[in-house]
């Protein structure tokens, strides 16, 4: 038996530039080679698994891979490209596919395979063993009409931009499935290893103490079943009435119990896709990973920034580069028209930010205002992929461009009034009045502030708050917000 890791396919694409890792097993022969563009190189077996590292190579294509062993040829895959190689990683929002973005069959119908973009889809399994058997009938896909309607539509849209500055093909390798926590995306070891994040198994532990495993099987099973019937209520009342609210929906066909109970048998248990998705990746030679996930750690926002710098870390040691650019999405607005605002959202985007701040080779996407009021899943995917597009041109590819909108600086208060200045200000406007500002005192409640521009500054006052000691700006989950940079990126919203 001879195989290579599933990720390797026709249609691939090689990163450019750096060390390329190539992997598989087998079960018999002792030295591995593989070549392709004039470069070649060989690994041994060993233990059944085999490696091979291939020199740095230039962008083009298409060429082929040919992957011997012992001197016999095993397999050549055909129509490679060389170029740059990105992660999409997340939940729902990264996942939203093509074809259900706004303007995304629009997008679609105009797609041929000669567009330089490729995508290679992650299967969304819990298992393993699943993995080995969805992975039969992987592989790399070009643009297309009909093949490219899963694609991410945020990954999409980020490659399609950045082969066009770059010159080269991009390939996504999308790993990503709605509604996951960034426990399911790193291991139990590391949940473990902190006290703050350990609460999460603390959650699993409580929810299947007692329970055998033929227990938590039938008890899996009946959530699978209700939640099948769920959905086909959804969608017959979502066929005449569209927009109806997400609690009117329940009232009317019980409660959603996505994604069901916690225990051994649930894929979204904490760990789960680490395994079965992420590490059948990895280690793909990557340029960096995009990453837009947070909403379904919204209960615990205080934890976030812990398990999302954990997460960090732990990706970029699985792939034995602890500089491996890493981009993420800041949360847009949003809430449900009938929810109150629990400002739980805006203390995932100051996580986020915190992160982005404090761990090197990071990048930041504001999207605040991709936002939809009562849609968790907002279609305009374009100038998410964009502006990811434009941090990683300015963070990896060193291209003079305007990545960032405004971000809170610093502040002083003189008198009744709070000045603060930011980064990126240049060209700072207001789109209409200045609103989203708030001011506090000493005893800590805020009130909303009237704002005026001096130069690039902002100056904030209140007659409520005569001596100001605290701001802060669109803190809530759907807030007012009014300040954009003259790239159209709007203020990042902060606190202090």
């Amino acid at each position: 038996m001879f195989s290579i890791a599933a990720v390797f396919s026709d249609n691939m694409v090689l990163q450019r530039g750096k060390n390329v890792a190539v992997w598989g097993e087998s079960d018999s022969g002792s030295r591995v080679r593989v070549s392709v563009a004039g470069s070649e190189a060989e690994g041994s077996v060993r233990e059944g698994k085999w490696r091979v590292t291939l020199p740095p190579m230039q962008a083009g294509g298409p060429y082929e891979v040919a992957v011997s062993l012992d001197g016999e040829e095993q397999r050549r895959f055909y129509n490679v490209m060389i170029g740059e190689v990105w992660l999409c990683g997340g939940q729902s929002n990264m996942e939203l596919e093509l074809q259900n973005a706004k303007d995304g069959r629009e997008e679609l119908s105009a797609l041929t395979a000669d567009i330089p973009v490729r995508f290679y889809y992650t299967n969304k399994v819990g298992t393993v063993e699943e993995a080995i058997e969805a992975e039969k009938h992987a592989g790399w896909g070009v643009c297309d009409p009909e093949g490219s309607k899963a694609w991410s539509a945020v990954g999409y849209h980020f490659a399609r931009k950045l082969s066009r500055e770059l010159g080269v093909t991009v390939g996504l390798i999308g790993c990503n499935w709605g509604g996951t926590s960034a426990t399911n995306w790193i291991d139990v070891d590391h949940i473990l290893a902190d006290k703050e994040t350990a609460d999460y198994m603390d959650d699993y532990y409580a929810a299947t103490e007692g329970k055998s495993l033929d227990e938590q099987r039938r008890e899996y099973e009946e959530y699978q079943k209700y939640d099948r019937e769920w959905n086909e209520k959804s969608q017959e009342i979502y066929k005449t009435e569209p927009t109806i609210g997400w609690n009117e929906l329940q009232e009317r066909i019980g409660k959603n119990l996505w994604p069901g109970p916690k225990n051994s048998f649930n894929p979204f248990s904490p760990g789960r896709m680490f395994e079965s998705m992420l590490m059948r990746v990895c280690p793909y030679t990557l340029a960096g990973f995009l990453y837009y996930q947070g909403e379904s750690d919204d209960h615990k926002p205080a934890v976030y920034y812990t398990l999302f710098t954990k997460l960090i870390r732990l990706w970029r040691e699985r792939w034995e580069d602890d500089r491996l650019p890493f981009i993420m999405v800041q949360l847009p607005a949003f809430k449900y028209k009938a929810d109150h605002d629990y400002k739980h959202w805006c203390l995932i985007r100051e996580a986020q930010m915190r992160a982005f701040e404090t761990v090197k080779n990071t990048g930041i996407a504001v999207v605040l205002d991709c936002g939809e009021l009562d849609n968790i899943h907002p279609t305009d995917k374009r100038p998410v992929g964009e502006r990811l597009a434009l941090q990683a041109e300015k963070l990896v590819y060193g291209m003079d461009v305007a990545a960032f909108g405004p971000l809170y600086r610093s502040h002083r208060a003189e008198g009744s009034r709070m000045i603060i200045d930011f980064d990126y200000s240049e060209g700072i406007r207001a789109d209409g009045e200045i609103t989203g500002f708030e001011l506090a005192g000493e005893d800590g409640e805020f009130y909303p502030a009237s704002a005026e521009f001096s130069g690039g500054s902002v100056i904030l006052t209140c007659e409520q708050v005569s001596a100001p000691l605290h701001a802060r700006y669109a803190w809530g989950n759907f807030p007012d917000y009014s300040l954009f940079g003259a790239n159209g990126i709007p203020l990042a919203p902060f606190r202090f």
